[in-house]
């Protein structure tokens, strides 16, 4: 039985709405159950305890109607950036999915994050804002290969699901792609798996592929990525160490490589990669001219 935490408001003011162009952003859930090694979510400063245990907010669908109505202008409402909406309790709770459905009714639009393949039940939704507003979906993938995947991100689907997704969300008109971040130093930095991520993606029908070279690593989210690191693989913290001793971020070594590569690769695949661009594929029809 999941448990219920009341909330004053849902939706939060974006000052600059540089990332993906959300205007609101709005998290249904507190907590995350995918168990993702490197999670910034997981970190002190947001105050989240006891992070693996998912809440729902009580009334969120309710409350995201009064929201909105009170909204002189729709906008894009921005939906997982600490909590994934797609955790497992959503396919019976079906929070998101009447979240989605104020969204449509309201004719605002929506920018969507998630690492589970869920999203595609509400396919049908996602055509109805899309076409009342707008609409985008990133799905995080940051391993090529399920059997890396499933070591980073142990309980939710495989990158194969995840690009079987990206696929149905394409093959609807959603526009879709991949947020290939973070790439974990001398983890998923290669070349080779920062190819097949850009070549599955194109493969799958998706508009993007958006990175950042490196990982950030903060209080609580450092030593339980470390501790994750020693179990799955041995010695690796310890590098991790005595490369960025405790700096917040740590870059890619070669990370102005790894760019150079990301855009060779995306505009050999006919893919965006630059967030303005991005931004206006989707909310203003902008054609892909910058990709040369």
């Amino acid at each position: 039985m999941i448990e219920q935490i009341a909330a004053k408001n849902l939706l939060n003011r974006v000052k600059y709405n540089e990332w993906f162009g959300a205007d609101y952003n709005m998290n249904l859930y507190r907590g995350c159950c995918h168990g993702c090694i490197y999670c910034d979510s997981r970190s002190e400063c947001y105050h989240v305890e006891d992070f693996d245990r998912v809440r729902v907010k009580a009334g969120a669908a309710e409350m995201l109607r009064r929201e909105l109505a009170s909204k002189r202008a729709a906008g894009v409402v921005g939906i997982g950036a600490m909590s994934d909406p797609y955790n497992p309790f959503e396919r019976e709770l079906c929070v998101t999915r009447a979240a989605l459905d104020a969204i449509a009714e309201a004719g605002f639009g929506v920018s969507l994050d998630t690492k589970s393949a869920l999203v595609t039940r509400d396919i049908g939704l996602l055509e109805r804002i899309r076409d009342n507003h707008s609409a985008i979906v990133k799905l995080t993938i940051t391993a090529a290969g399920d059997a890396l995947s499933r070591q980073l991100e142990p309980h939710v689907c495989p990158s194969s699901e995840r690009f079987s997704a990206l696929r149905a969300l394409a093959d609807a008109g959603i526009f879709c792609g991949v947020l290939m971040t973070p790439i974990l130093p001398f983890l998923t930095d290669s070349a080779d798996n920062v190819r097949g991520i850009i070549r599955k993606t194109a493969e799958a029908g998706g508009k993007f592929v958006f990175s950042m070279y490196g990982v950030t690593l903060r209080a609580n989210q450092r030593q339980y990525f470390y501790d994750r690191l020693d179990e799955r693989f041995p010695g690796l913290s310890a590098r991790y160490r005595s490369t960025f001793g405790g700096s917040y971020y740590c870059p890619a070594p070669r990370h102005d490589l790894l760019k150079a590569l990301v855009q060779e690769e995306c505009r050999t695949h006919g893919l965006l990669w630059r967030m303005p661009d991005i931004i206006r594929a989707y909310r203003g029809g902008g054609e892909q001219l910058s990709l040369f």
